[in-house]
């Protein structure tokens, strides 16, 4: 059986009395409707242990996820009923002339995913990772329960012989768990290059397991790690799909990626994702990724902040979490050059850092390296990466697993000392150490770069006029939320030379799947498509012009 997302209504009747009702009927399994539970579903495919369910026990109900957010589930209330669904789309036609929450716009912009427990629309909510919202009562009221918070261990573990042992047997336990239940068919393995993916990729043959690789290939721009995918698949002798994703196929899949994604992710990888789902699809049911291996160990995006910490020391809660902030890299900080006069007016009124305070609290991690951890795990894990995995998976048609999404071994890797996880310029080294003996040394102790999705080397070519259409600035003064001429004054550098060139790549991207997804989902339409803007002349042409401007 292939995914399905559920959708029901709980409530009071005139005599007091709770009705409820799920469809498809059959949206829980039967081990869980002993429990109390009426719809549910697991990312993976798993009939025992759901990431998000729905629970009625007596005259309550109770809406719940799991800690990493694989996911989604979202709540709005009518009258005396409160009606719910696992995909956002589903609960769009509930609510009346649906319009965009400027807060979750002003995240969106901070972060490139909605920060919970908001939603893209005004009056939908997202129920938070690891917590469970419990209604009762009438007039009808909720209370939050947290069902799970990481915290520092005590004591950590400082030694690393005994680290390097007891992860070996954690990481070969996650694996087992993960395919227990798996058909005599080959399974599907997202493929980077990178350690934690092709670590998922060993443990899986060593398991016994059949297993098809499937890598991007970006062609000869930019960066590439499809050589390392290809060096892993040789090691382990598995098959190695390459998926191509140019430009070609990122324009076809723009808008297929935003349905998909079902509310807006603003990395550049999703529609590349997306294309390896789909290649993916064809030839399995169970795909497996290396997704959280970053927010467990420390991984490389989080480098120079961890090593600040360590290295100089700590500010102030406000000051590490001013730091954090900037760790997204995205329109922060830019909010009058980037909204239009209306939006900026309202979200003077926000304090973006409200949306960290939780993750980042230090009475649960008191050191910053497990602190950063935390936050790492309960944000850009459990808020972007896993739940954008799981929408792009389940829109092709497969059950995603992530054996790095393990409570056992997420919560022992609160007992490593930051030394066991980064060591000079190495980062993950506690994994590394572990997995050595596993694959090639190349794959291991190599630096890791991160997706090399190009597309700063495609904005300026093949994807130039993409900007003009997506953000034409008619586009955006129709739309009335953005400065009409916000894309090219990022391409020109107007907004700052650093986010030019660091960051240019998400940034825009982010702004491109934000209209993707107000035309694909909300319906919006996108009137316009005025002159006053580069991007209608020939990128080559326009390099030479703007010598002489």
């Amino acid at each position: 059986m292939k995914p399905r997302h559920f959708i029901g209504y709980w409530g009071y009747q005139k005599d007091g009395s709770c009705v409820w009702e799920v469809n498809p009927k059959d949206a829980t399994p039967e081990k869980l409707c002993e429990n109390g539970i009426i719809a549910a579903i697991s990312a993976g495919g798993f009939s025992d242990c759901p990431d998000a369910w729905v629970k009625v026990e007596g005259d309550r109900l109770i809406l719940g996820r799991d800690p990493f957010g694989r996911v989604t589930l979202y709540w709005t209330q009518v009258e005396q009923a409160i009606w719910f669904s696992s995909q956002f789309q589903q609960l769009l036609p509930i609510v009346k002339s649906p319009q965009v929450s400027i807060p979750a716009l002003y995240g969106y912009s901070c972060f490139s995913y909605v920060p919970t427990p908001l939603s893209p629309v005004e009056n939908i909510f997202a129920i938070p990772p690891g917590t469970e919202l419990i209604f009762q009562g009438n007039p009808l009221k909720y209370t939050r329960r947290r069902l799970q918070e990481w915290r520092e261990a005590p004591e950590l573990i400082q030694d690393e012989n005994i680290a390097v042992s007891q992860l070996q047997i954690l990481l070969k336990d996650a694996i087992y768990r993960q395919i227990s239940d798996l058909p005599d068919e080959p399974v599907g393995v997202l493929l980077s290059g990178g350690i934690d993916s092709s670590v998922v990729a060993a443990l899986l043959v060593q398991a016994g397991i059949k297993v098809r690789a499937y890598a991007l290939d970006f062609g000869n721009d930019g960066y590439s790690e499809l050589p390392y995918a290809e060096i892993v698949g040789r090691y382990l002798d598995i098959p190695l799909v390459k998926v191509a994703a140019t430009p070609k196929e990122l324009k076809r899949g723009i808008a297929s990626t935003a349905q998909a994604l079902d509310i807006p992710f603003g990395d550049g990888v999703t529609t590349p994702l997306y294309l390896l789902n789909q290649a993916a699809s064809q030839e399995t049911s169970v795909i497996f990724n290396g997704e959280n291996g970053d927010q467990l160990f420390a991984g490389w995006t989080n480098k120079p902040l961890i090593a600040a910490g360590i290295y100089n020391g700590v500010r102030g809660i406000e000051d590490f979490n001013q730091q954090y902030l900037q760790t997204f890299g995205r329109l922060y900080g830019y909010e009058a050059q980037i909204f239009s006069d209306r939006i900026y007016k309202e979200v003077q009124t926000f304090n973006p850092q409200s949306w960290l305070e939780d993750a980042l609290d230090p009475s649960f991690c008191p050191s910053f390296f497990q602190r950063l951890r935390r936050a790492t795990l309960m944000l850009k894990g459990a808020q972007n990466i896993q739940p954008r995995a799981t929408n792009l998976s389940f829109a092709c048609g497969l059950w995603v697993r992530s054996p790095f999404c393990d409570l056992p071994l997420t919560e022992w890797t609160f007992q490593l000392s930051g030394e066991l996880c980064l060591q000079g310029a190495c980062e993950k080294y506690i994994l590394k150490r572990a997995v050595e003996s596993w694959l090639p040394p190349e794959i291991v102790w190599r630096e890791k770069r991160g997706m090399g999705v190009p597309l700063k080397i495609w904005y300026f070519n093949q994807l130039w006029s993409e900007i003009g259409q997506w953000l034409n600035p008619d586009v955006l003064r129709d739309e009335g939320r953005w400065q009409p001429h916000l894309a090219a004054n990022i391409m020109t550098g107007k907004l700052g030379e650093g986010l030019q060139t660091r960051y240019i790549g998400n940034v825009m991207w982010m702004l491109i799947m934000w209209q993707a997804w107000r035309r694909s989902v909300l319906k919006e339409k996108a009137n316009g498509q005025s002159l006053d803007h580069p991007f209608w002349l020939p990128p080559q042409v326009w390099k030479y012009a703007r010598r002489f401007l």
